[in-house]
């Protein structure tokens, strides 16, 4: 069994500790608050990740590095060049293996499912941010200094999935509770999302040997589904009415941009949802061995977190 560290505690970052852990591995799960699932196995540390001299210290013989940080959507310009350049820096001084948990908002705004060799043409500021994460890192394996790969998934949904995700907060609960959800885009348009039990379990095969190195990779996904669709699918699960989607005026968005950070940063990612947004996984499911979670089961398990969750708080 190796050592493992991960960056980043969220949704992703908590669940690849649980898979490790759950083979046997010692697990380094780092955030700035030091939280995570307690498990055996798992090392929970508060530390900045952007500390590259406290990073390097921390993941000193471990097999793999994981950058699952995910800074806010507003924080993006002025937190992932420090981010980056301290996890690139360790996983080049300790010799791990650098995984990095990436997206698809460095692809050109797609007229066709996007793939792996689709050139990097970002029609956005942070897709711009997350193509230099790669084009440093990727450039440092072509010179020889380091092994890294990344792992790019479409809009997340599951367990643990809130504020930053448009199946999290703003959606599921409003469902269950007989509340039109609003959404900023076409609720009728192709998307594709991501289960992050899928991604976190690319990041691990990712991580395994040495057939994933010095390319990206795209996380196994299920066929894309209009918003409207997984509404309709989540309430038939759940036995309640279907109170329907409707799209949020762009003009509204716009305005309350003004007031809300997360809405102004939404704005230039606006163009995922008014067209179809589609992810080809076909390469990554043949290499890896993997395949995306049946759509009725996931959504089923996000149904029962969130009823989980809801109940609590009530």
């Amino acid at each position: 069994m190796a050592k493992h560290v991960i960056a980043g505690a969220g949704q992703v970052g908590s669940e690849v500790a649980r898979l490790l852990a759950g083979q046997g591995h010692e697990v380094v799960l780092i955030s700035r608050s030091g939280s995570g699932p307690d498990l055996p196995g798992v090392r929970r540390v508060a530390a900045d990740v952007s500390d590259r001299e406290k990073l390097t210290a921390l993941t000193r013989g471990a097999a793999v590095l994981y950058n699952c940080v995910n800074p806010r959507y507003h924080e993006w310009a002025r937190d992932w060049p420090p981010l980056a350049a301290s996890l690139l820096g360790t996983a080049e001084t300790t010799g791990a293996g650098y995984v990095i948990l990436g997206s698809l908002y460095g692809y050109a705004a797609p007229d066709r499912p996007m793939r792996e060799s689709d050139p990097l043409d970002p029609p956005s500021a942070k897709g711009a941010i997350r193509v230099k994460v790669w084009r440093d890192a990727l450039a440092a394996h072509e010179a020889g200094r380091v092994r890294v790969t990344e792992v790019r998934g479409s809009d997340y949904f599951g367990p643990g999935c809130l504020d930053q995700s448009h199946l999290g907060e703003r959606f599921v609960p409003a469902l269950l509770a007989g509340r039109t959800v609003r959404f900023a885009g076409d609720p009728d348009q192709s998307h594709s999302w991501t289960y992050v039990p899928d991604v976190a379990r690319t990041l691990v095969a990712a991580g395994e040997g040495e057939r994933a190195w010095g390319r990206a990779w795209h996380v196994p996904t299920n066929e894309p589904m209009p918003v409207r669709e997984v509404a309709e699918r989540l309430c038939a699960l759940a036995g309640v009415p279907d109170p329907g989607v409707k799209a949020l005026p762009h003009w509204l968005l716009r305005t309350g941009g003004v007031f809300s950070p997360m809405l102004r940063e939404l704005e230039e990612m606006r163009y995922q949802f008014v067209r179809p947004f589609v992810i080809d996984s076909d390469e990554s499911q043949a290499v890896f061995g993997l395949a995306p979670t049946p759509m009725e089961e996931a959504l089923a398990a996000t149904l029962a977190w969130w009823r989980g969750r809801l109940a609590v708080a009530a």
